[in-house]
């Protein structure tokens, strides 16, 4: 019989460290290869730019199936370790070699392996949750994550201040090392029927899991993926243009203000994240991503009232709030408006594509506007295109099923 999250229990703990520890090893070496080949290896800014554009396209495209792979796998604990160790492997390759090929090649792979993490921890919450208790386990979930981030960026900072940054690398290794023992305890009955998102005790449901095909006809599911895909079409260039804009002010100071900026965000995102968990069964999912949404159009007029580096660190913490809300009601708007159908996992990676496909062209856009108009133009245009998304979602209706069971952080 599946252990279930009713209350603290022994899958609660592991599921946290294993949140905490694999927040470093998701996103792989991130802007810290750049800085890696910059400094060390003293590669072009265009062949870097190239390299994590390539590798940022091959982990887009393997999303959706990455989460139909997570549907279809019974052993959802190995499949994670396995992912985590060749992510860590990939990384540490370029160690080895350095050439333009072999990092492309190795950074691709772990851009790949990268995006069953998602979908993965998304599984084996669910799958080891009673109805009801998923809210409250995947805000706690994406806390941990956040804090995770948060102390790794940390530590990355101090030791790469002492070692150099290799030492990146390193911290990467002992992080997934750690995720793997956090995997290993979590209890290996999950009910794998409940982890892909369907429901044998609702008359309504379907037996088997539904075509995937068929989650295209899903409108509401469509209206989500455009309404995300257009936010991060307006929020991925936020934070660069902060950063350029310190730049320009004061060169010296630009990379650790904007490493501030990054690890007071995540610490701002816990206590937003905390909150889904406690208020989205009450009062519904959209009221609470339509305020992480609003946010975001506010922080472009923001941006446009001063150029002081104050100003605009303290303007980028709302990142914070946004943010921490967007990736604990994510998760939960998908599974209501795939209840049942046994692609849960699939559809989070689809939607998860689309809106990496507004993320990715993000930046080439405000740089281009920036380029003919100034930051000013840039901002308000981001926030203009903030401003659809929230339109986009005031068309979405309320996703949350009328008796779903009201949670408190307590029941995770």
């Amino acid at each position: 019989m599946a252990t279930v999250l009713t209350a603290p229990s022994s899958a609660s703990r592991p599921l946290d460290w294993l949140n905490f520890f694999v927040a470093d090893v998701r996103d792989g070496l991130g802007p810290y290869l750049a800085i890696y080949l910059l400094a060390v290896h003293h590669w072009r800014p265009d062949s870097i730019g190239l390299v994590m554009t390539l590798s940022g396209l091959a982990a887009l495209a393997a999303q959706t199936p990455a989460g139909a792979l997570v549907d279809r796998t019974p052993n959802k604990r190995a499949l994670l370790m396995a992912a985590a160790i060749l992510v860590t492997l990939a990384c540490m390759a370029v160690l080895v070699n350095a050439s333009f090929a072999w990092v492309t090649f190795t950074q691709s792979l772990a851009g790949v392996a990268s995006s069953v993490f998602a979908p993965l921890i998304a599984a084996i919450t669910l799958g080891l949750s009673a109805r009801g208790a998923f809210t409250a386990r995947i805000a706690r979930n994406e806390s941990y994550n956040h804090a995770g981030n948060a102390v790794a960026a940390i530590l990355a900072g101090v030791l790469a201040y002492f070692w150099g940054p290799v030492a990146v690398f390193y911290l990467m290794a002992a992080m997934a090392l750690a995720s793997v023992a956090a995997a290993l305890r979590i209890p290996a009955d999950i009910d794998l029927d409940r982890a892909r998102g369907l429901a044998h005790d609702d008359p309504a449901a379907a037996p088997q899991p539904v075509p995937l095909r068929q989650l295209l006809d899903n409108r509401p599911l469509v209206l989500l993926a455009v309404s995300c895909a257009l936010f991060h079409l307006a929020n991925a260039a936020m934070l660069p243009l902060v950063s350029q804009k310190l730049a320009l002010a004061n060169p010296a100071l630009a990379t650790p203000l904007t490493s501030a900026c990054i690890v007071a965000a995540q610490f701002v995102m816990i206590p937003a994240a905390m909150a889904v968990g406690r208020y989205a069964d009450r009062l519904g999912r959209k009221p609470l991503l339509l305020i992480g949404f609003a946010i975001l159009p506010l922080r472009g007029l923001l941006y446009t009232l001063s150029d002081d580096m104050a100003w605009l660190v303290a303007v980028q913490l709302l990142d914070g709030i946004g943010a921490g809300i967007f990736g604990a009601v994510l998760p939960l708007m998908v599974l209501d408006l795939t209840h049942g159908t046994g692609r849960f996992n699939a559809s989070l990676g689809a939607v998860t594509t689309v809106f990496g496909i507004g993320a990715s062209l993000s930046n080439g856009l405000a740089g281009l506007i920036v380029q003919h108009a100034g930051y000013r133009a840039a901002f308000l245009a981001l926030a203009g295109i903030a401003g659809l998304a929230c339109a986009a979602l005031l068309a979405l209706r309320e996703t949350r099923v009328a008796d779903a069971t009201p949670t408190t952080p307590a029941s995770a």
